[in-house]
């Protein structure tokens, strides 16, 4: 029955009445055309990222291809884009190509880009890329010294291993040595090589299967006497001796090519209980940790000579007094500089953390009335650095948090010292965090996001711009100071870098800047470097810390919430020191082509921060283990704490500080015969060493 009629509406126009039945068909239609879209609007969500392969293993240096794709829930590949990235030193990806930097175990970390106004998370793969070494294509065997091997003489021997490429292995460990059949020597598992009789010899050393071969005759013992020129009767403990073997033939005549072994003697006197290592002997060079009876022996073949000294206590340590404090338990002081401002007064310029973007200054010109007459904000979660130029004529604030990301130095017209005013803001270059600098009078060496320093004219401090910059490899930075021409930049995992910046014995000048050497030290974390010129024995030394940050591995590991955040009483958390690890390693760079590290200062314990030397003195920011005050007079050699070269230690706890009664100390400055220094947790301290070295008991 067709129920279908026209109806007249009221101008007069029949419509056909639509059916009830296709009404449902067209309602049934658009619930599964919006079904549809709504299924197809989830198919088109990315799902998942999946990388082709899914890891890779690849030799150092080496490049494989990588596919990375978005998929939806049915595997459709969607345009969508997305961010890579890998450890820095670690890997590298550009271009769909994965590039093995160093080895180790890393990855690339791929995540979608979401539109900023997204509430989605965005997706995210890593993908393991393990990095090996290439297989060792050559091994090279030779002395360690240029010394003979002569009948009854012993040499130590040392290896290289070489890549087919020609690069060779960082570090040899594991090796396998041995002599071929008939030699007339022996080797130990060191590779120590000693010379039994006259004849042949032929030294073999096995690393990774491929083994080297150092091939010689050996003569007989050719020498009737052996003595020992230098050295004196009685010395300090950490006084350095310098002795030279000398040996002779039948004849008279030296012979300066016969290897010599050196070993130390040591007996206390009855009231000390002496350490496992009283003392140290390397080529010929000693030094005496601990007072007592002292005795070098240097033995070659069937001869021994021996020269035997008396080491009594250095007795350096002196007295010292607080002479003033300004406080600040409300932030977290950083680093700072004293200076004698234009008006003849004397001022402290300070960082902070949690400060809201605060610098302060100090009126220090009375140590015992310290006086806070400003502050300077500017956009920063932290101001980590400041200095002064030499003239006093601006400083610098570094800024790491800006809100705009942006960073940038902050320059300072000291014009009126107690009232600095902001005379720019440099950002061209320094994009991200500037965590340090280095001004002199007409220039700044400002240090860019971890990653370079960029050297900036000065001569208008309104208007500054950018001479040159140095990026060294991929190397992170932390840490740049210049001396006579050269910058030593603090690289972590790469150790001190030197470039001639002006001083032109290499080529280099400010507008270009020559790489002259690099040195590497073990810890891997060169935080900071200090140059410094000894006028007593033409060395010139680079003082080097590490920053270690935690204690993982050692039996003190620290605090367990190891944060600087003030204690809160109500839910008892916070107010616990940090536990740092690291200390100072001095490097003989007299010879920038031959750098050796020849002493350190360690003190149990504690980790370094800034280091400042002036007129054979350190001053060392040691972080919660206080300021240290120590006796660096002479030649360097071995451990400087056990040799009793501290002068003085002062632990600053404040009972009113951010944390309190936990010293934390960041800077150490000595100005106008007093010692300033910036605490963390309590702010600027001005202290003052007292009479001479005091009898040590």
């Amino acid at each position: 029955m067709n129920t279908s009629r026209l109806v007249r509406p009221a101008n007069g126009v029949p419509h056909r009445r639509v059916r009830r039945g296709a009404l449902a068909l067209v309602a049934a239609f658009l619930l599964t055309l919006l079904m549809v879209l709504s299924v197809e609007a989830q198919e088109v969500e990315p799902h998942r990222i999946v990388a082709e392969p899914a890891e890779l293993v690849l030799e150092r240096g080496a490049e494989a291809p990588i596919e990375l794709r978005v998929e939806d829930r049915d595997g459709n590949v969607l345009e969508v884009a997305l961010r890579v990235t890998g450890p820095r030193g670690g890997v590298s990806y550009a271009d769909g190509i994965v590039r093995a930097e160093g080895v180790g175990s890393h990855g690339l970390v791929v995540t979608e880009v979401v539109d900023p106004e997204s509430d989605r998370e965005p997706l995210s793969l890593r993908v393991p890329v393990e990095v090996v070494w290439p297989e060792v294509a050559e091994v090279r065997v030779e002395p360690a010294t240029p010394h003979r091997l002569y009948e009854g003489t012993t040499q130590r021997f040392q290896v290289s291993a070489f890549h087919a490429d020609g690069t060779e292995r960082p570090e040899v460990e594991e090796v396998r040595w041995s002599v071929g059949e008939g030699s007339a020597a022996e080797v130990d598992r060191f590779g120590n090589v000693t010379a039994l009789e006259a004849g042949s010899v032929q030294v073999e050393a096995t690393y990774e299967g491929v083994t080297g071969v150092w091939s010689r005759d050996v003569s007989s013992f050719p020498a009737v006497s052996l003595e020992l020129e230098g050295g004196s009767p009685e010395v300090r403990t950490g006084d350095v001796q310098a002795l030279r073997a000398v040996a002779r033939n039948a004849d008279g005549e030296v012979v300066d090519d016969l290897p010599v072994e050196w070993s130390h003697r040591y007996r206390a006197p009855a009231d000390i209980r002496a350490p496992a290592a009283p003392g140290q002997v390397a080529d010929g060079r000693v030094v005496a940790d601990v007072p007592g009876e002292h005795a070098v022996v240097a033995t070659a073949g069937p001869l021994s000579a021996r020269h035997a000294f008396k080491a009594v206590p250095r007795e350096v340590v002196r007295e010292l007094e607080v002479s003033g404090q300004a406080r600040q338990d409300q932030v977290r002081t950083t680093d700072f500089w004293v200076f004698e401002g234009v008006d003849g007064r004397d001022y402290v310029i300070t960082g902070a953390k949690m400060s809201d973007g605060h610098a302060y200054v100090f009126d220090v010109t009375d140590p015992a009335n310290m006086v806070k007459t400003d502050s300077i904000q500017v956009d920063a979660r932290s101001i980590n650095d400041v200095k002064v130029s030499p003239d006093a004529r601006f400083a610098t604030l570094t800024r790491e948090g800006a809100s705009d990301r942006v960073n940038g130095l902050v320059i300072l017209d000291l014009s009126t010292p107690a009232h600095p005013t902001v005379a720019t803001e440099f950002t061209d270059g320094l994009t991200g965090g500037v965590h340090n600098a280095f001004p002199t009078d007409d220039h700044v060496f400002a240090l860019s996001a971890g990653e370079k320093y960029v050297i900036l004219n000065m001569e208008d401090i309104h208007a500054p711009y950018i001479v040159s910059e140095v990026q060294h490899e991929d190397c992170r930075i932390h840490d740049v100071w210049v001396h006579d021409g050269v910058a030593y930049s603090a690289q972590w995992g790469c150790g001190v870098i030197a470039y001639d910046v002006g001083n032109g014995a290499w080529g280099g000048s400010l507008e270009n800047p020559v790489h002259i050497n690099s040195y590497i030290v073990p810890d891997g974390r060169t935080h900071a470097v200090f140059p410094y010129y000894q006028e007593s024995t033409g060395n010139f030394y680079l003082f080097i810390g590490d920053e270690i940050m935690n204690r993982r591995g050692l039996a003190w590991q620290g605090v367990p919430g190891n944060y600087q955040v003030p204690y809160d009483p109500e839910t008892s958390t916070g107010g616990t020191i940090l536990s740092t690890a690291g200390y100072i390693q001095i490097i003989d760079f007299s010879d920038p082509e031959e750098p050796e590290m020849v002493a350190r200062y360690e003190v149990p314990e504690y980790g370094t921060h800034n280091i400042w030397v002036e007129d054979d003195v350190l001053y060392q920011a040691y972080y919660e283990g206080g300021l240290r005050v120590v006796d660096v007079s002479g030649e360097l050699m071995g451990n400087l704490y056990t040799q009793g070269r501290e002068i003085a230690v002062y632990r600053s706890a404040d009972p009113i500080g951010y944390v309190p009664n936990s010293p934390m100390v960041w800077s150490a400055m000595p100005f106008k015969g007093r010692i300033f220094f910036t605490d963390t947790n309590s702010g600027v301290w001005a202290v003052e060493l007292e009479g001479e070295g005091i009898p040590v008991m």
